[in-house]
């Protein structure tokens, strides 16, 4: 199996995970919300990601991946940074109606395009920003239903999304940079995170519930979905890492609109959501939005590669059809029986080499 189909297989694997565990958590977290009354939802991101650093720990005692230090404020503001998109999204929820909160992830894509497009001069195709634009639109038809403004919620929206943007953008950035894995990075950059939305959490929850974190009354059904919830997050961590790290942070938000259809749509049968006509419709034109976008980037994929390949055979020819040195009948030219004379250079451009 070549490099390429071995990366394509841990891409395809990477996606794969990533959506397994983050619908299969949102289901587990909406029974511990809304059936068992558990709404501290800042404080169990911090949870979540004290067991993801845990187990990893864990990971790295059976020596299952290598751990590599490397710039540790880069690390500190990254992790800080995760903590704070996170709790600035919980945040835009509680202060915005639904609609609005749905329409804030939506405009997500379109920032970090902007944002790449501008500070790390990354080119998206027209095919690309028309996929994306219908991908948009059929979410936008599924999720947004009402669009109740105010002044702090749409500036906490606007937080929101910068933060989640530049963090998923460093996402990648830094993997790249600085040659770790998607593991290395989520390990040492977890505590951070969950130093910043443990010591966080409670009073952002204690703001949007008026409830008190440690007064809830923990039931072992309560118990039981938090340990579950916990033990899901571990993937959906790891998986989000390796997706940004493996693709992009626009490909790992079509990724996460994939996951909004998926969940609307188990929500339906298994937890009996209501469901209409408009979430349908919503649904199918995001899906071929995420069908088109796909097509796109494996076209646009498959292109570069032979670029680049073309480009090594014409290196290749034009290094064996200019040799540095002349030769005649299998031997160097020599002069006067002495020894072999000065290099005979075959073109201009191997002056300036």
């Amino acid at each position: 199996m070549s490099d390429g189909q071995k990366f394509q297989l841990g891409t395809i694997g990477a996606l794969s995970l990533s959506v397994v565990s983050s619908v299969s958590i949102v289901i587990c977290n909406k029974a511990l919300i809304s059936t068992l009354g558990f709404t501290f939802a800042t404080t169990l991101t911090s949870w979540h990601l004290l067991v993801t650093f845990c187990s990893l720990h864990v990971a790295l005692l059976m020596k299952l991946f290598e751990h590599k230090p490397f710039d540790a404020r880069a690390v500190m503001g990254f992790g800080i940074l995760n903590g704070i998109s996170i709790g600035l999204l919980n945040l835009s929820l509680g202060f915005n109606s639904v609609g609005f909160y749905q329409m804030t992830k939506l405009a997500i894509i379109p920032c970090t395009v902007l944002l790449e497009t501008v500070f790390f001069r990354k080119k998206f195709s027209r095919s690309i920003q028309f996929s994306l634009t219908i991908l948009l639109l059929g979410v936008g038809i599924a999720t947004v239903t009402d669009l109740q403004l105010n002044a702090l919620g749409s500036f906490l929206s606007l937080l929101a999304v910068l933060t989640t943007c530049v963090a998923q953008i460093m996402t990648n950035t830094i993997q790249k940079k600085f040659k770790v894995s998607s593991t290395q990075l989520l390990y040492q950059s977890c505590p951070y995170q969950a130093l910043t939305l443990f010591i966080a959490g409670p009073f952002l929850d204690w703001c949007l519930t008026d409830l008190n974190v440690f007064a809830f009354k923990y039931t072992p059904q309560v118990l039981f979905f938090i340990v579950l919830s916990c033990l899901i997050s571990v993937s959906v961590n790891f998986s989000t890492f390796l997706v940004i790290g493996k693709t992009s942070a626009v490909t790992y938000q079509v990724l996460g609109h994939l996951k909004t259809c998926l969940v609307l749509g188990f929500g339906y049968v298994l937890l009996h959501d209501p469901f209409s006509w408009r979430n349908i419709l919503g649904i199918l034109v995001a899906i071929v939005g995420m069908v088109l976008y796909s097509y796109c980037c494996t076209l646009e994929s498959q292109q570069k590669s032979n670029e680049v390949s073309s480009a090594q055979l014409s290196q290749v020819k034009e290094s064996e059809s200019d040799p540095l040195i002349s030769i005649e009948n299998g031997t160097a030219i020599l002069g006067d029986g002495v020894g072999p004379k000065a290099p005979a250079w075959s073109s201009n451009k191997d002056l300036h080499a």
